[in-house]
């Protein structure tokens, strides 16, 4: 892979757009940030073709805005992605963790990148959520 622009991100834009969403309702905000999830997710080797691609970058966008809703995603995140794609919470569950798989398999050392650690084995789901969550907020 290019490494020359690991070092870029995250970029003046994101932080841009973070601030934008913040002012909004809460599923407006989430699609404002949805652009730089799925360029985070491209870059993580998972493409659209997987209906997880989708669910990945909203459930980002929305853990993105409100981190909390990493403490309880059987009871409030799956179920929220669920309702936004017009399907079970189960499926839901399961095509988040397909995704997961592929960008460790895809793209594993960008992930451990965006992770700010060493991750020794595959991300849990809610763990993979939480990486790209923290890598779409704006630089502390």
């Amino acid at each position: 892979g290019d490494h020359r622009d690991l070092h870029s991100f995250p970029t003046r834009r994101s932080s841009d757009l973070m601030n934008a969403a913040v002012s909004l309702p809460l599923d407006r905000s989430a699609e404002v940030l949805l652009p730089a999830a799925y360029s985070l997710l491209h870059r993580l080797g998972v493409t659209e073709n997987y209906k997880g691609f989708r669910y990945a970058a909203y459930a980002a966008a929305l853990c993105a805005l409100e981190r909390e809703r990493l403490l309880l995603v059987t009871k409030l995140l799956y179920p929220d992605v669920a309702r936004r794609f017009g399907t079970t919470w189960k499926a839901a569950e399961r095509d988040l963790r397909t995704v997961a798989t592929i960008a460790w398999t895809q793209n594993r050392d960008y992930l451990a990148y965006l992770s700010q650690s060493p991750l020794e084995q595959k991300p849990q789901c809610a763990q993979f959520l939480s990486i790209l969550a923290l890598a779409l907020r704006p630089s502390a």
